[in-house]
């Protein structure tokens, strides 16, 4: 039976996540990221920007999910999944192609100067760069860095700075939520687009989104963190403080807090990526224990400048 893509609706998320998370109990997180960079990246980087359906692709094969396509992350990027079974074929190329495609199109019509799609791969998966290569990409970057944590052990207690508090966020916290985001990552939230586009959709649970609240009652960082219970790993995605509040021990205190909340979900590992390039984040997530377990490389076709 040949594979073919519709348009992703809410109602898909559950699926999606039990087939990935699926995947990597058979075949390893090589290539797979954790299930809860899903919902990050369908709300939360697509932002409502259009609807979801025309960005992001269920690909099956009858009833079965065998791929999955989030398209225009970012504007000109793209990620692909496809099951084990499909890895290195004719079928995972397909996806590729088909979500190449689309995030060409719409980075087109947005008549940007540099007209670049990328996408990046574990520097583990080479059959993913062999597809890659053959649709026009090259390699280009080192990307992300890919960090896991034992949770087998006693979690440090979390200890804030006098007059900090940490808890989970609540819905009415849409609006100091949007704040804190756009000062640690220079964007352009608002109270009810974080609300309408992430808070009231699917894969969003406000009790897993930890919160530092300074003495003045202003939330100054943040981290959302989802679970794997099939394979029982926790995922911090993402994690911002206020500028200028960097540097106190907050993102730690934090961390340390939610690692305990994982741990008591029944989590043993925990994991956390970051820029390569961001030495600040490494140096973070090092004394928080974790070390890398994968490198990500970035890939691209179609540059026209400014392209390294």
């Amino acid at each position: 039976m040949p594979i073919q893509a519709r348009p992703y609706i809410d109602n898909d998320l559950t699926r999606l996540q039990a087939a990935l998370a699926g995947w990597i109990n058979v075949a390893g997180d090589c290539g797979y990221y954790h299930v809860g960079n899903l919902p990050h990246w369908i709300y939360a980087l697509l932002r409502g920007r259009r609807p979801v359906g025309e960005l992001v692709q269920v690909w099956g094969e009858g009833v079965r999910i065998v791929g999955i396509a989030v398209t225009c992350l970012f504007d000109n990027a793209f990620q692909v999944f496809a099951s084990p079974l499909r890895r290195g074929t004719d079928a995972e190329f397909l996806m590729l192609q088909s979500a190449f495609e689309t995030t060409r199109r719409f980075v087109q019509a947005s008549r940007r100067d540099d007209a670049t799609v990328t996408t990046d791969v574990f520097s583990c998966d080479t059959a993913r760069m062999e597809l890659l290569a053959r649709l026009g990409f090259a390699q280009y970057r080192l990307w992300d860095h890919i960090n896991e944590r034992s949770l087998s052990k006693a979690i440090p207690a979390a200890h804030a700075p006098d007059g900090f508090r940490i808890r989970s966020a609540t819905l009415d916290d849409a609006a100091q939520l949007a704040l804190v985001r756009n000062d640690a990552f220079v964007t352009d939230w608002s109270a009810e687009l974080y609300r309408t586009e992430v808070m009231q959709k699917p894969g969003y649970h406000p009790k897993n989104e930890i919160v530092v609240v300074a003495p003045d009652g202003q939330i100054v960082a943040f981290t959302v963190i989802h679970f794997d219970p099939v394979n029982k790993v926790g995922l911090f995605e993402p994690v911002g403080v206020r500028r200028a509040f960097q540097r106190r021990g907050l993102a730690r205190a934090m961390m340390l807090y939610a690692m305990y909340e994982m741990q008591r979900q029944g989590m043993t590992m925990a994991m956390v990526n970051h820029d390569a390039t961001n030495q600040a984040a490494r140096e973070l997530y090092r004394n928080l224990g974790f070390r890398k377990k994968y490198e990500t490389l970035g890939y691209h076709i179609g540059c026209q400048r400014n392209c390294a």
